[in-house]
């Protein structure tokens, strides 16, 4: 691949837990590929070169040291690189100075947020830096929230050729879902709460379902946040703790693809719990949990074992209808851990997307959607273990 900086991915965070996972992704899914090159950045090479070992990748991997608070490492690493690839959150706490910089300096970014007051912070500082200098920012690339932007994009492209129009109105329903989500989700939500309780505008923000739309606000969109029983699925559906972040991106995917899905495009995000009294005590349960926000469970930089990654697994539904009563019904799913096992091959394929396949892509801040659609789809199929099916 013809490029005149060193690299063409540098994994920033490399000897965290995720950052290790994508670095071990890489070096055996893409052995004996040579197409692009890639490094491991972190703040100590003593951990890098330790983890590089551990996870069997060659010898000669390079190592790259980085450090947030040497600000001319930083800008080493980027010179260095036409892509960066971070693991490294909350981002609202790491991440604010590494958008600005990738912005300015023309690098493509893609990471793990799940922040979306912190992602509009961002769009409003960097956005026009990123269309200037060619960078292509891509947020949200891992479980949240590339299988339910993508999901809708996909269900969206079939009714546009099945129909010869869009749906204004799709349900996004997780199924099933086995695993646990990171530590540096549940991070990321509790800075973000303790940060919206601070400041009233950062709440109004956090509450807004057209957060990352700046200068469009569409249509009503359902709240989301009780349990009830859902005729045409034949179940009971509870509040899904990523929907305020999901369904922030598909409306942000929705207006950088100049509102294909309408400009009254409504979305929602609930958990399917079954039918019945069973369904409904799980719907109630869920609902009143808030585990997420205790002090248990993983910390960043900490995960599941390898088998409890390789035993998980997710299925979600996307039910798009029309006025007509036309529908359709897709399934985008995987066998793996959503947080983390599946996490790490969704972000290190579209870090490959974007520099191997979607290259005519403008520079912006974008979505996973928007950046990639069905090039992105085809890498997750083809290489990551994910499957999209119409029902």
């Amino acid at each position: 691949m013809s490029t005149n900086k060193e690299f063409d991915i540098v994994v920033y965070g490399a000897s965290g837990f995720t950052g290790r996972l994508v670095a071990e992704y890489l070096a055996k899914q893409y052995a004996d590929d040579n197409s692009f090159t890639w490094a491991m950045a972190g703040r100590s090479a003593d951990k890098l070169a330790l983890v590089r070992d551990e996870i069997g990748a060659p010898k000669d991997t390079p190592l790259v040291v980085a450090d947030a608070e040497d600000a001319s490492s930083m800008q080493a690493m980027l010179d260095s690189t036409r892509l960066i690839l971070t693991t490294v959150g909350p981002y609202q706490l790491y991440g604010s100075e590494l958008v600005a910089m990738c912005a300015q300096s023309g690098v493509d970014y893609v990471d793990l947020c799940g922040e979306p007051v912190w992602m509009r912070h961002m769009i409003d500082a960097n956005e026009a830096a990123a269309k200037q200098s060619g960078a292509r920012i891509v947020f949200s690339c891992g479980f949240d929230s590339i299988p339910f932007d993508l999901g809708v994009y996909h269900l969206q492209q079939l009714a546009q050729e099945k129909f010869g129009h869009t749906f204004n109105r799709v349900k996004g329903r997780v199924k099933k879902m086995q695993g646990t989500f990171s530590g540096g989700t549940a991070a990321s939500l509790k800075a973000t709460l303790a940060a919206a309780k601070q400041d009233p505008k950062q709440f109004e923000l956090l509450l807004n379902p057209f957060s990352l739309t700046p200068g469009f606000a569409g249509t009503e969109q359902p709240a989301g946040d009780k349990p009830y029983f859902e005729e045409s699925l034949n179940t009971w559906v509870t509040p899904f703790i990523m929907a305020a972040i999901n369904t922030r991106n598909v409306h942000r995917s929705n207006m950088l693809l100049s509102h294909q899905y309408g400009s009254d495009f409504v979305y929602d995000e609930m958990l399917m719990t079954g039918p019945g009294e069973k369904g409904e005590t799980i719907a109630k349960a869920v609902a009143s949990d808030k585990g997420m926000m205790k002090d248990g469970g993983p910390k960043p930089g900490e995960g599941p074992s390898k088998e409890e990654r390789e035993n998980g697994f997710y299925e979600v539904l996307f039910v798009g209808n029309d006025q007509e009563g036309q529908n359709l019904t897709v399934s985008v799913g995987a066998t793996l851990d959503p947080g983390y096992g599946s996490t790490s091959r969704m972000i290190t394929e579209a870090a490959l997307c974007l520099i191997k396949d979607s290259t005519d892509t403008p520079g912006g801040i974008l979505t996973p959607a928007s950046a990639m659609g069905d090039t992105l789809i085809k890498r997750l199929v083809d290489n990551a273990g994910l499957t999209f099916k119409q029902l």
